[in-house]
């Protein structure tokens, strides 16, 4: 999905938003048996983003939500070299309950919507394979560590597959493949750091089959996949044996000995889709990833978004039990449709 649909947070109101997470936002128990999958959700970017997790757990009815997603804004360089105050709430949040687990998504190229035509981005792949632009992830690496996210997993140029994203694969695999080594190997020699990177495409082929994408298992250590409920009229039972669908990832994966993670998935061309949610969760609860995490504004979302009132009774009684989708004190607040931070 395209990453102007939900962010971004502002650099200018962050000192506001820490001084109120820091004050106003409780912990969350760590007490109980952790879910069989780790899960959480996109909130939103930045310290609302990590208030509203306690609210989603409370829907939940004390589910533990122990995944923070986010995703660094790719207007330029600076915004992937990761603004320490962007990435204070998630350390925050991220040491406040063990067994947390903070998930980053990382533009390779920046401006990173820009509608580039492939030649242009043939040419960018090649200049960034030589080392380019190896700085910005060197300085990424040591904020992370230095923020004490040191074990942050990486979802790297993520659906790379398609042709949103500058970063995309097609008009240069090979490219494609040595600029996703560099950077990989860039941020492995910073000290301190513990990352697990996540090759995250789109399902399906897109413009391009992913596995020709696919950089090595020395520089993968996690096999995503973001999988939304389209085109419109697509069966689930389509969407697992679609070419470099979701049977497809987790055979893949397999062969290479890696987890499977679903960093974004949710609802979009079919609507209010019940059956999606639940057979999503049904999937991944026979194939269980290292994490999932719902795009949880509208059209996608299921708490956030007051358009998908069954599809968010579906996710509500598979995760806590409770077909009542109506908030209690986690009634979230208003959401814009492009969260902005």
């Amino acid at each position: 999905m395209s990453q102007r649909n939900r962010r971004r947070a502002a650099a200018t109101a962050a000192g506001a938003l820490l001084a109120c997470l820091l004050a106003a936002a409780p912990v969350v128990s760590a007490a109980g048996p952790p879910p069989p999958v780790p899960l959480g959700a996109f909130l939103g970017s930045d310290a609302r983003g990590v208030r509203r997790m306690t609210a989603l757990r409370q829907w939940l009815g004390g589910t533990d939500v122990r995944v923070g997603h986010t995703y660094l804004p790719g207007n330029n360089w600076s915004d992937i070299e990761g603004d320490p105050a962007f990435l204070w709430p998630w350390t925050v949040w991220r040491h406040g309950a063990p067994g947390r687990l903070f998930v980053l998504n990382v533009p390779m190229m920046a401006p990173d919507e820009a509608r580039l035509p492939d030649a242009e981005v043939r040419r960018l792949l090649g200049t960034a394979a030589a080392g380019a632009f190896d700085g910005h992830f060197r300085t990424l690496a040591r904020r992370l560590v230095g923020a004490g996210l040191p074990d942050t997993v990486l979802t790297l140029g993520w659906e790379m597959n398609g042709i949103t994203y500058t970063h995309r694969c097609a008009p240069d695999p090979a490219a494609w493949k040595a600029y996703w080594r560099r950077i990989v190997a860039v941020m492995r020699a910073v000290p301190g750091q513990r990352f697990r990177f996540d090759f995250a495409p789109s399902r399906g082929r897109d413009a391009i089959g992913w596995t020709l994408c696919y950089p090595g298992d020395d520089v993968v250590d996690v096999l995503g996949m973001d999988s939304y409920d389209q085109p419109a009229g697509e069966s689930f039972d389509a969407m697992v044996r679609e070419p470099y669908g979701l049977k497809a990832q987790v055979d893949f994966a397999a062969a290479h000995r890696k987890p499977i993670s679903y960093p974004e998935w949710g609802l979009f061309r079919n609507g209010d889709n019940p059956g999606f949610v639940t057979r999503m969760l049904d999937w991944m609860a026979r194939h269980p990833p290292l994490y999932q995490t719902i795009t949880d504004y509208c059209p996608h979302g299921v708490w956030q978004c007051r358009a998908n009132p069954r599809a968010a009774q579906a996710y509500r009684q598979v995760l806590y039990g409770v077909p009542d989708a109506a908030g209690p004190t986690g009634t979230p607040p208003p959401v814009p449709a492009r969260p902005v931070g």
